[in-house]
């Protein structure tokens, strides 16, 4: 799995609960500009993942989690092996050998059931607090950008429960490159030495 696929199925949960992905335009503009008659559109999704922020956050949860994602892949193809023996070797295994290999996969499956939960568990926690920060932020530029070039609403096209049928202007990138001006990406030591994944995401108790 690719972690910028997370920030991105992630997003909409974020979204919807910073209560401006609906409609900016029923907040009075954060700068005291008077708001213009236009009224845009913005995929709030897609513009948290595609932020230079939202994409270093993705390449370390990929780090992050890389350690644990392969432990649940050898969990998962020791069980694959158990149960191709017990598939192809019923005639050449003892009743006993098969009881204990029978017993031996249900322990594996018991194993990677809680060690699924778990890292599921913590990246939901990690991708929470990632997204939730972006979130906040993009509020606030958004808050500066909107009145400052004439938009009176903007509204979030990335729902398709609440779809957007027609806006004068999407401003997705736009919002997108005010943002990482604002917040620029600080790069660690090891990343701009060229090694992938050296910054570390703050995760809860738990990972972390």
């Amino acid at each position: 799995m690719k972690w910028m696929n997370v920030i991105r199925a992630g997003a909409m949960m974020a979204v919807c609960g910073l209560g401006a992905a609906g409609l900016w335009g029923q907040s009075k503009p954060a700068n005291g500009a008077e708001a213009g008659a236009k009224v845009a559109a913005i995929n709030m999704r897609a513009a948290i993942a595609n932020t230079a922020e939202g994409k270093q956050a993705a390449a370390q949860l990929e780090t992050q989690f890389s350690a644990r994602r392969k432990e649940l892949e050898d969990l998962n193809k020791k069980i694959n092996d158990l149960q191709q023996r017990l598939t192809t070797g019923p005639t050449t295994l003892s009743d006993e050998e098969k009881q204990r290999l029978t017993v031996e996969g249900q322990r594996l499956t018991r194993q990677l059931e809680r060690r699924q939960n778990d890292v599921q568990e913590d990246l939901n926690d990690a991708q929470s607090d990632v997204i939730s920060r972006i979130g906040r932020r993009m509020v606030e530029v958004l808050g500066k950008y909107a009145p400052s070039n004439g938009y009176g609403a903007v509204l979030d096209n990335s729902s398709q429960a609440t779809p957007v049928m027609y806006a004068s202007a999407d401003i997705t990138q736009e919002v997108v490159k005010l943002y990482d001006e604002t917040y620029p990406v600080k790069k660690a030591a090891g990343a701009a030495a060229g090694k992938p994944g050296a910054a570390e995401v703050t995760a809860k108790p738990s990972e972390k």
